[in-house]
């Protein structure tokens, strides 16, 4: 029996799930540390210290339940427990969104980056579902934070590609490659591209409601 989306939503702004991915080396790289200017290191903190509660932005309810269930259907196999997977995508679309990003394609750079696993570790010491580098949270003033709790790495991993894509001037290949630190090499924004488009395309039935 499906949850209804008031009953979910609930579970989405309390975060009370805890997840069940395990700990493992993730095979992405890392994003390399450099200086920030005092504008763009005010934007990015104000932007990793929003308390705002999540909400999804979709123009019905009725729009959001397809996407939450078509998604979860999709991320089943990843995810088993269904209170933690509609957290997840909530978060994933309410942190991609905020960042001004396709939340389709934040779905494709995790897959890639950590297989959906909520504490992986890369060699690198990247953490969590997208494999934010530790240096972050130093660099942003936010030492307290953990990149293992599921709000906080997407928070700061939206935001660290909303970074690369300003810098990129929109390029999202190259802002891709300085995602994964493999900056100006294809394997990496291929990779995510494919992902993206083979599992983590926008639900046909939002195109079908629009044009019947």
């Amino acid at each position: 029996m499906r949850l209804k989306i008031h009953q979910k939503l609930f579970f989405a702004l309390t975060f009370a799930a805890t997840g069940l991915c395990i700990a493992g080396n993730a095979q992405a790289g890392a994003q390399k540390e450099e200086a920030l200017s005092a504008s763009v290191r005010s934007m990015m903190q104000r932007a990793v210290s929003d308390q705002a509660a999540p909400k999804l932005a979709f123009s019905s309810q009725q729009e959001a339940q397809l996407w939450l269930d078509e998604m979860s259907q999709r991320l089943a196999k990843r995810m088993p427990d269904a209170e933690y997977r509609f957290d997840f995508l909530s978060t994933v679309h309410y942190e991609a969104t905020r960042a001004g990003l396709d939340p389709h394609l934040v779905l494709g750079l995790i897959e890639v980056e950590s297989g959906f696993r909520k504490y992986a570790v890369s060699k690198s010491g990247a953490r969590g579902y997208m494999q934010v580098m530790p240096f972050w949270t130093k660099a942003l003033g936010a030492n307290d934070q953990n990149l293992f709790h599921l709000r906080t790495n997407l928070r700061f991993g939206c935001t660290i590609l909303r970074h690369y894509l300003d810098q990129e001037k929109g390029n999202l290949y190259r802002a891709l490659g300085r995602y994964n630190g493999s900056l100006g090499k294809p394997e990496y924004p291929n990779l995510v591209k494919a992902a993206w488009h083979k599992h983590w395309t926008k639900p046909q039935h939002d195109t079908v409601r629009k044009t019947s």
